[in-house]
């Protein structure tokens, strides 16, 4: 039977009034089992009339309330941890293992959250001018907005609402409509965490809901992670309508291997960078860029531990790659690599073909590996998002670096090699925002910030770390000056004796 995900507004579940709903499907089995709710205009400011009432008091509660809560709710999340994972895996596809270091990644910036008293300390100069003070301050901006995407659907969530809570704000996410209930589910358990009603809100949709929350007056920064192109509307409208916005885009990862690295640990994180999650991740490594001689062992390597690596529905515990999340999707994906022999490129391995018995209808597709891939082809243009790997070969480093460089994304990058100075060098001279080396997705950890550069991200600032905190309050400074108490008027006695 299938079930309804509700809104959450205003501390509780609320049902959709608009009539109109998508479905979600397992993608291993391609049933529908869930219908979600597309929010209309007057549901979606219900959702930020709820936040601006509760901002009324949330904005001005005592940082021990705010983190108290928080405490409360990473023990919950922490103990809930296999659910969400779950909830992940049945409507996203993902492996419960690849679904549960998601929700690990998440508890990270609930960590940073519970002790953001220390990102929120002011500044005090003294004395600048004759009894002349000067603090600053930050203060939190009202109510903001999350759109995420539904690749990491708890994780990307929570590297937003946790500072943005946390630093006083009030909340509305609109999650992925093709995998909503981990969002609600936490909701839930912020619920019972103890956080006042209308600080977190969920409302589903589709490009309406999200249209509306860019333009609404009362909704201050909006955050966003999810394809170039729509990060570039939303950076667009929202910023023309008055509001801070971060908005992550899409990314063509490289990994330069250098002929001095380790071949065999440069195969193994290709694997894992290129395939992990299906490839459905901003991180993926889809170019590998082999420097001189090392391209042909390379590529051996790699397709010897593709043909190894087990696909299956993500309730196995023996699957390591899960299906794709909609069957559009997977066509999309499988488009890349039967058209890619015409524009030049050789086809190692074709996964396009991949079916997993008992599950015949599910969104299957299998790894795909392509070597001697010219820059002109689809394939390394475009971002992917699926289990298909791009191998490239240049001569030099220079070479390599150029290549890299004339990429319209900057996301993350990585470089294989035993040698210190080469691998300072590229990160120097690499045009990303985050660098590996020797580890092929340098995703920072919760108190370093998450971000790429060029058509990367559209905003000045990355997501989490202090840049989140930053993202999430404005700064305030304040010029004091007070008499001194033997200044007193007259009739007056502070116990201060009169000296001039």
């Amino acid at each position: 039977m299938t079930k309804t995900v509700d809104h959450w507004i205003g501390g509780k579940a609320v049902e959709g009034t608009s009539g109109t709903y998508g479905p979600v499907t397992d993608p291993a089995t391609g049933a529908v089992t869930t219908r979600v709710p597309f929010a209309d205009v007057s549901e979606v400011d219900a959702a930020v009339a709820a936040a601006k009432a509760a901002y009324a008091t949330w904005g001005t509660s005592s940082l021990a309330q705010r983190t108290s809560i928080l405490f409360r709710f990473r023990a919950l999340l922490d103990a809930h941890r296999d659910e969400i994972a779950a909830l992940i895996t049945a409507e996203h596809g993902k492996v419960h293992s690849d679904a549960l270091g998601e929700v690990a990644r998440g508890l990270e910036i609930v960590d940073l959250a519970c002790g953001i008293n220390v990102q929120l300390k002011g500044e005090l100069s003294t004395q600048v001018a004759s009894r002349v003070d000067v603090a600053s301050i930050r203060q939190p901006l009202g109510v903001v907005a999350g759109i995420t995407p539904f690749n990491f659907p708890a994780m990307v969530p929570m590297w937003m609402f946790p500072i943005a809570i946390a630093c006083g704000n009030t909340f509305v996410l609109k999650p992925s409509e093709k995998d909503p209930s981990a969002s609600v589910r936490i909701a839930e358990l912020l619920a019972e965490a103890g956080l006042p009603d209308g600080v977190f809100n969920v409302v589903h949709g589709d490009k309406a809901a999200v249209d509306r929350l860019l333009v609404h007056p009362d909704v201050a920064a909006v955050s966003f992670v999810g394809s170039t192109p729509i990060a570039r509307h939303i950076h667009t409208t929202a910023s023309a309508h008055g509001k801070r916005v971060q908005a992550l885009g899409g990314a063509k990862n490289h990994m330069l291997v250098l002929p001095d690295a380790d071949l065999d640990a440069a195969a193994d994180a290709a694997v894992s960078a290129a395939y992990g999650s299906a490839g459905e991740r901003c991180m993926a490594i889809s170019a590998v860029v082999a420097v001189g001689p090392v391209g042909d062992e390379l590529v051996a390597k790699i397709k010897e531990r593709a043909e190894k690596i087990k696909i299956g529905p993500g309730t196995d515990p023996e699957s390591e790659m899960g299906p794709l999340i909609t069957a559009a999707h997977r066509d999309k994906v499988a488009s890349y690599v039967t058209g890619a022999a015409a524009q030049g490129c050789e086809v190692v391995l074709d996964g396009t073909d991949h079916t997993v018995e008992g599950y015949e209808d599910g969104h299957w597709i299998g790894l795909s590996l392509l070597d001697r891939v010219p820059v002109t082809a689809d394939a390394y243009r475009d971002e992917i998002f699926g289990p298909v790997l791009c191998v490239l070969r240049v001569d030099t480093y220079e070479e390599g670096l150029a290549l890299i460089n004339a990429s319209p994304f900057g996301n993350g990058t990585a470089v294989f090699t035993r040698d210190g100075g080469a691998a300072r060098r590229f990160q120097l001279e690499v045009e990303a925002g985050m660098v590996g080396v020797n580890v092929p997705i340098p995703v920072p950890v919760g108190y370093h910030s998450f971000g790429g550069w060029k058509d990367s991200l559209f905003g000045d600032h990355h997501i989490y770390g202090n840049d989140g905190t930053h993202f999430y309050t404005r700064g305030k400074v304040v010029t004091t000056r007070w008499p001194d108490p033997s200044d007193t008027p007259a009739g007056v006695d502070l116990g201060f004796p009169r000296t001039h």
